[in-house]
């Protein structure tokens, strides 16, 4: 069917669902059965064919057009739009092109206000740039002109339908049965935890599949930028989300407004899913004030690059000495966890490193866990997680009753 005429069948759809008021679902199938069965009279198409125009059809209407396959597809990861006609996608860990297209550049337009406007965030010239998120969870960046030189710009990270389990990331070889067990045993004993990694490591997976070892009758609030984290079996839980500005640049909710906010609410461990800007002041005000076990992310190249940027973080919302910041950080980070990509495209846990105290102004650290490549068999790389070193900080332990002499329980 030619892309004019389909245009043509869909705006008669338009005009009649305007003129029927609210309508369901069922019902604008109904209406694209009957206007499909109309058209086909005019012209020989086949039954798959008018399958294939009844779904893109209804898509178009009342989903995301072209995205709700690609969304639908579990192999994709990743969604990249450069413009109404360049889309491409992340499948299996590979870069490909999309065939398919959006119709026009005010198309694109309508589905990314349509995703904007569900998560209650705006985008337009004046305010070109936004994270937002799907129903699923999935993270949404969009960039406008004039900002965008080529068209509206989209990229979406999706998250699997259901968050995946720590005994799911054991079976893909992420991380060892021996490391998933420690870190059980810090987690329950309140060991604040940084996961860090570069984009697309699995960080807000490998923090949802952590916070399942966190002890069930506990009060946990998470905040994020946009709601990605999927906690399960948590009853008391509060999940807080920040507000861009509106129109008139006012009334927007940070970070660091709800970590703030949060410490009022009686946490028993609060949950930040990315610490990128000044708010790693408050995070780390909040593990040094008694709330213990609480957990975050951060994008970092290593351990020891976790703890710099957290340096520099903090420096860029306030003014004191360096050395005041050091003691800070190794007073609050317990344990850093770097994820990563290997170049067969799966992501591991490559290190498991304790922050101990300030030496000398330095902030020392000791790798407890280490990821060592074995080889490589089908073009996967073959390794795993080998201890390298002792828990040296070993009082929560002893106070949750999960040490004993001579090692952990």
């Amino acid at each position: 069917m030619k892309t004019e005429d389909k245009r043509k069948l869909q705006n008669v759809i338009i005009q009649n669902m305007d003129m029927a008021g609210e309508i369901d679902d069922a019902q604008v199938g109904r209406m694209i059965d009957r206007y499909i069965l109309d058209y086909s009279g005019q012209m020989a198409i086949d039954l798959n064919e008018k399958l294939q125009l009844k779904k893109e059809l209804f898509n178009s209407l009342r989903r995301l057009d072209i995205l709700s396959d690609m969304l639908d597809d579990d192999d994709i990861t990743e969604i990249m739009i450069n413009g109404c006609r360049h889309i491409f996608a992340e499948r299996n860990g590979r870069l490909e092109r999309i065939g398919q297209s959006f119709e026009s550049e005010e198309k694109l337009k309508s589905v990314i206000q349509q995703i904007v406007a569900a998560c209650n965030r705006i985008v337009n010239e004046a305010s070109p740039i936004v994270d937002a998120r799907l129903q699923d969870g999935s993270r949404v960046n969009v960039v406008l002109p004039p900002i965008a030189l080529d068209g509206p710009i989209m990229t979406i990270r999706k998250f699997p339908k259901k968050a995946l389990t720590m005994k799911q990331l054991i079976r893909m070889h992420a991380i060892t049965e021996e490391a998933a067990q420690f870190l059980r045993r810090l987690v329950i004993a309140g060991y604040n935890i940084f996961v860090s990694g570069g984009t697309g490591a699995g960080k807000t997976t490998f923090l949802n599949a952590l916070s399942e070892y966190i002890p069930k009758d506990e009060r946990i609030i998470t905040i994020e930028d946009s709601a990605e984290l999927k906690l399960t079996g948590i009853e008391n839980l509060v999940r807080l989300e920040a507000r861009n500005a509106n129109v008139e640049g006012t009334n927007a909710i940070t970070i660091r407004d709800m970590i703030k906010a949060s410490l009022r609410m009686r946490p028993d461990r609060i949950i930040v899913g990315e610490v990128r800007d000044a708010a790693a002041i408050d995070m780390l005000a909040a593990m040094n004030t008694g709330h213990d076990g609480s957990l975050s992310t951060g994008h970092a190249n290593s351990t020891r690059d976790m703890l710099t940027r957290l340096e520099s973080m903090v420096l860029m919302g306030v003014d004191i000495p360096l050395a005041a910041v050091r003691q800070q950080v190794s007073s609050a980070v317990d344990i850093i966890i770097h994820l990563g990509r290997l170049r067969d495209r799966s992501r591991r846990v490559l290190e498991i490193s304790e922050v101990l105290d300030m030496k000398n102004g330095e902030m020392q650290m000791q790798t407890l866990y280490e990821f060592v490549e074995e080889g490589i068999s089908s073009d996967r790389v073959i390794g795993s997680l080998h201890k390298t070193g002792q828990l040296y900080n070993i009082s929560k332990l002893k106070s949750a009753g999960l040490y004993v002499s001579g090692g952990e329980k």
